[in-house]
């Protein structure tokens, strides 16, 4: 009889923080598994300060060697504000792997006992821990490499997919991955009100049967045109292996799964927003930092380049006629920032209101910090107001 261990225990055996940043260690007892794992727990900088803010959440397999680079990552990436801070789980995988990331080779693409209960450990027993005991955003990665990374595509299976974007690094598919894949009826997705992210590279080092199954699965899912399930083909020339593809693909995939996050590109501007009317530019950037609070929690206000990013927009076109309402979108979701009143002001003095316009224009002032150096540049809105008054 197999011994029965007691549900979520969890064996404390580190944690230690770095510049701020906390990596604990942990062997989890798994009932599904009847087994330890080991566990790392990545918590970005900050988060034992800031008790109100949560990160998404990203679940590393093969954390052996997957881990350190993905959380090296994502501390660039938020650093330089290309994604939020996240907190990073690995699994170990390195003695278990063949049994975990199973397929049944008669049954070609569906997963063995032992992977359906690696899933289930996953789904029932380490993300309920995760999320009961940090605080998580609703948005959810999971990272895999060759068989680990065909392993998780079964969980786009559910009719409600748990995570939101799928990491495939350097995989190994099943055989039949494109009926796997039809046999979910990923149009579901479109009905659900989320974002979903598919990443997954190839390169002149993958060849025969394995490019084969990559190829057919990025043809397949080419033809789907799913609004909210974005995906990322990467092929790289560069890469003369797979140690240095997973290094080259990790960042290129953060890149993809966090894009909504950056600020606005002069891509996504030239292919989104550009021939987009003022009220429509509007509505898209309100929609884009709601969407970034909602799914990343981090409420950032409105970044003051993406604001300027659209501003040609609104002053351009329809006479600069919705001059207020983007100042009043940007007061409401930036508050401290003196913009909102700058647009205010300019649609007030092209109004000729010019005791309106320097009402504005004195109250955005009094927000800038005087050693602030446009601070003189948008005094003189006040000093022009004046004169006119």
């Amino acid at each position: 009889m197999k011994a029965k261990f007691p549900l979520l225990t969890l064996l404390l055996l580190f944690s230690f923080s770095f510049f701020g940043q906390k990596k604990i260690t942990k062997k989890y007892e798994s009932e599904e598994l009847q087994d330890i794992r080991n566990i790392q727990i990545h918590l970005p900088k900050g988060y034992d300060r800031d008790t109100i803010s949560n990160y998404p959440l990203s679940i590393v397999l093969d954390s052996e060697y997957l881990y350190d680079l993905y959380v090296g990552n994502s501390k660039l990436f938020s650093h330089t504000d290309r994604a939020p801070k996240q907190i990073v789980v690995g699994i170990e995988m390195a003695e278990t792997r063949l049994k975990d990331a199973s397929i049944d080779e008669k049954r070609r693409s569906s997963l063995t006992a032992d992977s359906r209960s690696f899933m289930k450990f996953i789904k029932e027993e380490l993300l309920p821990y995760i999320e009961g005991n940090y605080r998580t955003s609703p948005f959810i990665t999971i990272v895999g490499n060759g068989i680990s990374a065909n392993f998780l595509t079964h969980f786009l299976r559910d009719e409600t997919p748990i995570f939101n974007a799928y990491v495939c690094l350097n995989p190994t598919f099943s055989p039949d991955i494109v009926t796997q894949m039809q046999s979910y009826d990923l149009n579901k997705l479109g009905t659900i009100d989320n974002t979903y992210y598919f990443y997954m590279n190839d390169g002149e080092f993958i060849t025969g049967v394995k490019k084969e199954q990559i190829q057919n699965l990025n043809n397949y899912l080419q033809t789907l045109k799913i609004k909210n399930f974005n995906v990322k083909y990467d092929f790289s020339k560069s890469s003369p292996g797979n140690v240095s593809a997973i290094g080259e693909s990790v960042p290129r995939a953060m890149t993809k799964v966090f894009e909504i996050y950056s600020g606005i590109s002069k891509d996504e501007f030239e292919t989104k927003i550009k021939d987009l009317s003022p009220l429509d530019a509007i509505a898209y950037l309100e929609n884009k930092y709601i969407e970034i609070d909602y799914l990343f929690g981090s409420n950032l206000g409105i970044r003051e380049i993406d604001i300027i990013a659209i501003e040609s927009i609104i002053i351009e076109k329809e006479n600069g006629d919705h001059l207020k309402t983007y100042g009043d979108m940007i007061l409401n979701l930036y508050p401290y920032s003196p913009l909102g009143h700058y647009y205010l002001g300019r649609y007030y003095e092209a109004g000729k209101d010019w005791r309106k316009a320097l009402q504005e224009y004195r109250l955005g002032y009094g927000k800038m910090d005087p050693s602030d150096p446009n601070a003189d540049k948008f005094y003189k809105n006040v000093q022009r107001m004046l004169k006119k008054g």
